[in-house]
């Protein structure tokens, strides 16, 4: 396999031009349930390997409980400078798995923080805190979550944008986006090179609720009045961390301005936005399917090698 082992590692590369394509030319539900599998499954083989890695580079460390046989030469060729690339491996992976723990545990603290800071109140869809704070934000949880926004939010909104912001709020909730946010920082934690996909779904999701709450009120203006003038007035709160990311506002409220995205799952193909579409999907189907390939491989090489 030689330096193809290593590939991995580094195809990740590849989806960045997608990233940038899926968020610009598809429609935000598209662009988030791509993007979001393509982070996934890249993640995925990329740990996989990394994990084949410090195992056979460091199977002929003395006191290795691994089989003796992992350590023959015909294994060890499979991985160029072997020794090198699996003590490499060692600290990469405790820091995959201190990154993903860190993301795990602020995840389930905010969450238990936010459900706090709500004791009390009535178990209702929609949670009014009398703050003078301007804030709102979507809050997960048992029968589809919670609604919260304070009383510094509703006195600075109209009641036609009132109503487009319950609508934005209501969409994350009904679409599970934290559940998106959640995988995509998790799949930035195993491979750095994903970061660019995390960002953009931290936008996608935005405008796929932004896009929900337009077809609610119907009005693509009174939605990006209502984001405009929240941004404006709304400050950070620790409650918000890991849920509410307001993106690119700029972006979005252009978007909104502008016509309504396409509903259909993928551009035709007898387009110029549908070939280059169709090209950077296949670019990276071809990165996925070649990481899966090379964590398989050097997978069956060790089970090769081992005594029965």
């Amino acid at each position: 396999m030689g330096v193809f082992v290593l590939l991995p590692l580094v195809l990740p590369l590849t989806a960045w031009p997608v990233a940038r394509l899926a968020e610009q030319r598809l429609h935000p539900r598209a662009a988030t349930w791509l993007l979001t599998v393509t982070a996934c499954a890249l993640a995925l083989c990329s740990t996989l390997c990394l994990t084949l890695l410090m195992v056979v580079g460091t199977a002929q460390l003395p006191g290795n409980p691994l089989p003796d046989a992992w350590s023959d030469d015909e294994v060890r060729e499979a991985v160029p400078y072997d020794e090198v690339a699996g003590q490499a491996a060692i600290p990469a992976l405790l820091a995959v798995l201190a990154g993903c723990s860190r993301v795990l545990w602020r995840h389930v603290r905010v969450r238990r923080r936010a459900e706090r800071s709500l004791a009390g109140l009535p178990r209702r869809t929609v949670a009014v805190l009398p703050d003078p704070e301007p804030y709102a934000y979507a809050l997960p949880g048992r029968n589809r979550g919670r609604v919260v926004v304070s009383t510094g939010m509703l006195a600075q909104l109209a009641t036609r944008e009132r109503r487009a912001l319950f609508a934005h709020e209501r969409a994350h909730l009904a679409g599970g986006h934290h559940r998106f946010l959640l995988l995509v920082q998790l799949a930035a934690r195993a491979n750095p090179f994903l970061r660019p996909l995390r960002t953009a779904v931290s936008y996608t999701v935005e405008r796929w609720a932004d896009e929900e709450a337009a077809g609610v009120v119907r009005s693509r203006q009174t939605v990006a009045h209502a984001i405009g003038k929240a941004a404006l007035v709304s400050r950070p709160h620790p409650v918000l961390a890991g849920f509410a990311a307001p993106g690119p506002v700029p972006r979005r409220v252009a978007a909104l301005l502008g016509p309504a995205p396409a509903v259909h799952v993928w551009p035709s193909l007898f387009t110029a936005v549908g070939v280059a579409a169709w090209t950077a999907a296949a670019g990276t189907m071809i990165s996925a399917l070649s990481s899966a390939n090379s964590a398989v491989t050097l997978f069956l090489v060790l089970k090769a090698a081992t005594p029965l």
